[in-house]
């Protein structure tokens, strides 16, 4: 049994489509269809089933997808203690960050990796919350910080912090001559139009469901996904946001905005970091988990 197939297979499992793993491999769909069906051939069974909606896993394929991911993950655990004899441990870890988080942790986190596993490699991806807990279930990412994050049969949760949500205005006056603003109640800030990311958004479900809570409605004046982008349109006038202060204190232009504390209720954004249950963590994988709670404690200011 090839192990370049048996990776292939899996990846296509995971992700039930030829194209997505085509895709995340970084190989031609063509190539990738034939190695997956060689497998087949070898194995005398039908692996997949293929239709216009993708590729799923008969009994058969469900059967070598649970040995395939323990066979592939002994072959990086092999790697890693071909790397513990040279003194050091080795392979890739892929994680991905909130966008409003990503400036603050990712120089000194890349730094941290670089000292502490200077034969293994990193790579850091943003993203919204959803679509990076799809990620990980794929096997995209091996470890990615959430907003928000429900544990699921799929995916371990451990929470890191709480972050406060504001209420971001445009400032009009220059920082020296603006007096501190006050806080203000939701049911004020559903009076407001809001640039807020779309309904898929884990600070917009939270926003939205304290609101209906009471009987509120958001007045949305623009649907963005993208801190930067919802950054820029407010100091551009077209309308407030809620996020943390994070999201601002790390944008590029934090001095051109007030921030104003949410009351009755106070909003709060929960900010986990989540693995796979699917698959067990290397030792790499494990050191990086370590490294990146040990950052986040000596970074993130709350």
């Amino acid at each position: 049994m090839d192990l370049k197939q048996l990776e292939y297979f899996v990846r296509v499992a995971e992700l039930g489509s030829f194209t997505r793993a085509a895709v995340a491999l970084n190989v031609a769909q063509p190539a990738l269809s034939r190695q997956v069906r060689q497998l087949e051939v070898e194995l005398r069974q039908n692996l997949l089933i293929r239709n216009g909606r993708g590729a799923l896993p008969t009994e058969a394929g469900k059967l070598l997808l649970a040995h395939g991911r323990g066979i592939l993950h002994q072959v990086e655990r092999a790697y890693e203690e071909l790397g513990r004899v040279r003194g050091s441990l080795a392979g890739r870890v892929a994680i991905g960050l909130p966008t409003s988080l990503a400036r603050a942790l990712t120089v000194p986190l890349t730094r941290a990796f670089r000292a502490e596993l200077p034969d293994a490699t990193i790579s850091v991806s943003e993203g919204l919350s959803t679509a990076m807990q799809e990620s990980l279930i794929a096997g995209r990412l091996d470890i990615a910080v959430l907003y928000n994050a429900q544990p699921t049969a799929e995916t371990e949760v451990t929470p890191l912090f709480e972050e406060d949500l504001l209420l971001v205005q445009r400032r009009t006056t220059a920082a020296s001559d603006d007096p501190a603003p006050g806080s203000i109640s939701l049911k004020e800030v559903a009076l407001l139009p809001l640039v807020i990311p779309s309904r898929l958004n884990a600070v917009r479900m939270h926003v939205e469901s304290e609101m209906a809570n009471r009987g509120l409605r958001l007045k949305i004046a623009l649907e963005i996904d993208g801190v930067s982008a919802i950054l820029d349109l407010v100091a551009d006038g077209a309308g407030s946001a809620v996020l943390t202060r994070n999201a601002v204190a790390n944008s590029l232009r934090p001095a051109a905005y007030h921030v104003r504390s949410i009351v009755e209720p106070a909003l709060h954004a929960k900010v986990s970091v989540a693995t796979s249950s699917l698959r067990p963590a290397t030792l790499t994988q494990q050191t990086t988990l370590e490294l990146l709670k040990r950052t986040v404690q000596e970074i993130i200011k709350i």
